[in-house]
């Protein structure tokens, strides 16, 4: 109740403010994300990137700054809409993506061509950092496909796995993960039982036919890459079979966008082995420093939704939000801002690529972790790497619990 009435006094100081200070210079940052199936995700998102502002009091460079956001529903036609809308906004500086890759490969070039501004804090398919010329415009804190394939494939052979199947949606996503997945496979000499795409909406019988044909094929652990509704057919579908068919799956981290695991119950998953790729830190680590609880406290304080750690339901986009909207705020403490946004696009695009000092992060200090982008670079505009990597699965609260 408290924070409820807090949340209220806020949004009645600022609606005040609002309306005493028509003259007050202002900038929109658009989150164009899928507030419906990967709702969780991009909640997460939301809140990590507001956490980062409020320590500033959403004021930069004497610029009162707002969150928008946009709900795709992981539709590429709709993104492309909401990219236009941002075009058209004198006020928009700049936009932060969701969780899915697709919306973003599809209008690629639009968003290059037309000098959009993207920040990307979940969304993992390797070329979405990477142009063919040096004109790009998308920078990336979160796992990096050219590299996440190689992280799932050696964790499961370091624990005896030799016989992977495949299975991966079909998008640009999945195929991006089917490249390094192999990549890694052929390294230890192993070429994968078999490998099989399926597409956003499948049911729990067409999960099943697919589950049967794996099983069938000798494989003795399951490659998944797919989000959370996809995911939680086939884990279903994989629950009901008879113990001796049923295989571990080894995934990547869209299951944990959605609400996977609330309906994946901790009953259902007591049936199951379920393990995926996740960056190395979490509100659930057993010593956070001094930095790390006081921005777990200001959450819990700021979000009524939020009582504890456990009840940031995707860490990744939280952490990942906060993150990259820390490296926002320096990057434009170092460039300033002019209120034509099209100049102060550019200005922070410099800023990111030449960061001066370092920037605490939840993850780690990040020092310069941009730089400029050509074809001969193409980790310019990602901020993690293998190394920040790890693998995690989830506990008996739904909370994901990180192995060492």
């Amino acid at each position: 109740m408290i924070k409820f009435i807090y949340g209220f006094l806020l949004l009645f100081i600022s609606s005040f403010c609002h309306a005493q200070s028509p003259n007050t210079m202002r900038y929109k940052l658009y989150l164009d994300a899928d507030f419906m199936s990967t709702k969780s995700a991009s909640i997460s998102i939301s809140q990590g990137i507001n956490s980062a502002l409020a320590e500033v009091n959403f004021t930069v460079s004497g610029y009162q700054f707002e969150v928008q956001n946009k709900n795709h529903q992981g539709n590429s036609l709709r993104s492309k809409n909401h990219l236009e809308q941002f075009l058209a906004d004198p006020q928009a500086l700049l936009v932060f993506s969701g969780l899915h890759s697709p919306p973003i490969l599809a209008n690629k070039a639009f968003i290059n061509n037309n000098h959009i501004l993207l920040l990307d804090p979940w969304a993992a398919a390797g070329p979405i950092t990477r142009s063919r010329t040096s004109n790009n415009w998308i920078f990336r804190l979160s796992i990096d496909d050219s590299k996440a394939g190689y992280t799932i494939s050696q964790h499961a052979l370091k624990q005896g796995f030799n016989k992977p199947f495949l299975l991966l949606e079909d998008t640009g996503w999945g195929k991006s993960n089917k490249k390094t997945m192999t990549n890694a496979l052929q390294q230890a000499n192993i070429t994968p039982r078999g490998i099989t795409w399926f597409n956003w909406g499948l049911g729990k019988n067409q999960a099943r036919l697919i589950l049967r044909d794996i099983t069938a094929s000798g494989a003795d652990v399951i490659f998944f890459v797919g989000n959370a509704p996809e995911g939680k057919m086939f884990a279903k579908a994989m629950s009901e079979l008879p113990s001796e068919f049923r295989l571990p799956i080894r995934s990547h981290w869209g299951i944990t966008g959605g609400d996977f695991a609330e309906e994946i119950t901790p009953t259902i998953r007591k049936k199951l082995d379920i393990e995926f790729i996740q960056t190395s830190f979490s509100f659930l680590n057993p010593a956070l420093t001094p930095f790390q609880q006081k921005v777990l406290e200001n959450a819990i304080d700021t979000f009524p939704e939020l009582n504890d750690a456990y009840d940031i339901q995707a860490q990744s986009g939280f952490i990942h939000g906060y993150d990259l909207t820390k490296l926002l705020i320096a990057a434009i403490k170092q460039s300033g801002l002019t209120g034509d946004a099209v100049d102060d696009r550019q200005a922070i695009k410099r800023a990111l690529e030449n960061l001066k000092k370092p920037v605490q992060g939840l993850i780690k200090t990040y020092q310069q972790p941009f730089s400029n982008y050509n074809i001969d670079t193409p980790d310019a505009h990602e901020a993690l790497d293998s190394s920040d990597y790890t693998m995690g699965f989830y506990g008996p609260k739904n909370e994901v619990i990180l192995l060492k």
